[in-house]
């Protein structure tokens, strides 16, 4: 018979558990655009709808290596999430404004008719 999880952890050591935590941790914060997609309980039709394409569009999408920021960004606002572009160097992390900045002047333009 199959044993619960939970029960399982519990005869785990604090130590298990913690390293177990950090390792779940670890992987929820990276993952493909199609894992996060599920993980928000969106599926490519539901996503598809509110990006106003058709949904082989999205499978497609998730699929890609290489794509403009624009298109990576419109996908994760689709999701209720927001694009920030962060580098990091050995001595810090530093968030790339511009494309903050191009985001509002494109908004601005759609806004006023341009």
């Amino acid at each position: 018979m199959a044993k619960k999880f939970s029960d399982l952890r519990t005869q785990m050591s604090p130590e298990s558990q913690a390293r177990a935590e950090a390792q779940a941790q670890a992987m929820l914060a990276e993952m493909p655009l199609n894992e996060l997609r599920q993980a928000r309980g969106l599926s490519q039709k539901m996503l598809a709808e509110v990006l106003h394409v058709q949904q082989p569009s999205i499978a497609k999408l998730e699929k890609r290596t290489d794509m403009y920021l624009s298109t990576l960004r419109s996908h994760i606002e689709a999701m209720g999430g927001q694009l920030e572009v962060i580098a990091r160097f050995p001595d810090g992390a530093v968030k790339i404004s511009n494309f903050a900045e191009l985001d509002r002047d494109q908004r601005a333009a759609a806004d006023s008719g341009a």
